[in-house]
């Protein structure tokens, strides 16, 4: 009786030890591209010679899982399969990364990655997964948009400078037209007012 109560409260004060890993949810990549597939963990205890990385891979029908990559001391590429030559190890273990990269991404990878970590005694835990859609062009993020809104500024701003100077320009050429009439009328109303002076005669 006392021996299932007593285990129930040694596990609620000393929890079942756990790895937690961390992935992206979602990745978008280009086809015929490379994608790094990141992948962290964190562990209550410390890194163990006996700590293991499993990869696997599970298409969009939902078929059966395929391995893609193992780590055990060292990477282990696989010898048959999709991934094959196609997978290399892009992590550092002291750093609790055990990232991986696709090379030459095709159609058919479409579908979920799984990043499972082993690191005794902490061998329970969550499992990353990472859906992955290979597409044929890069999509309109929102940074392009802000890119594209942001440069549609840039070039109203100038094209608004450019009509403010011209306009600006032509108004002082007009002024400067105006000013040479009325400075040219003057001249010649004095003219005329000297020739009056020169036509009339003097009294005696």
């Amino acid at each position: 009786i006392y021996g299932p109560l007593l285990q129930t409260s040694l596990s609620s004060l000393w929890p079942v030890a756990a790895v937690e890993v961390h992935t992206s949810r979602e990745v978008n990549a280009v086809n015929g591209t490379n994608l790094r597939l990141k992948c962290t963990f964190s562990s209550s205890s410390p890194i163990s010679q006996r700590l293991s990385v499993t990869w696997n891979f599970q298409p969009e029908d939902q078929s059966s899982h395929e391995p893609v990559f193992y780590y055990l001391k060292e990477p282990y590429k696989m010898a048959t399969g999709r991934f094959k030559e196609r997978v290399t190890w892009d992590g550092n273990i002291q750093r609790y990364d055990v990232s991986i990269v696709i090379w030459n991404l095709q159609p058919s990878d479409n579908g979920t990655f799984t990043c499972q970590v082993k690191n005794p005694p902490d061998v329970d835990g969550t499992i990353g997964e990472v859906r992955l859609k290979v597409v044929q062009k890069v999509q309109f993020s929102e940074i392009h948009f802000l890119a594209v809104a942001i440069g549609s500024a840039c070039v109203l701003m100038i094209i608004v400078v450019i009509i403010v100077v011209f306009c600006r320009h032509f108004r002082k050429k007009r002024q400067e037209k105006t000013e040479a009439a009325d400075t040219e009328l003057t001249e010649k109303e004095k003219l005329e007012i000297r020739e009056e002076k020169e036509v009339t005669p003097l009294e005696d």
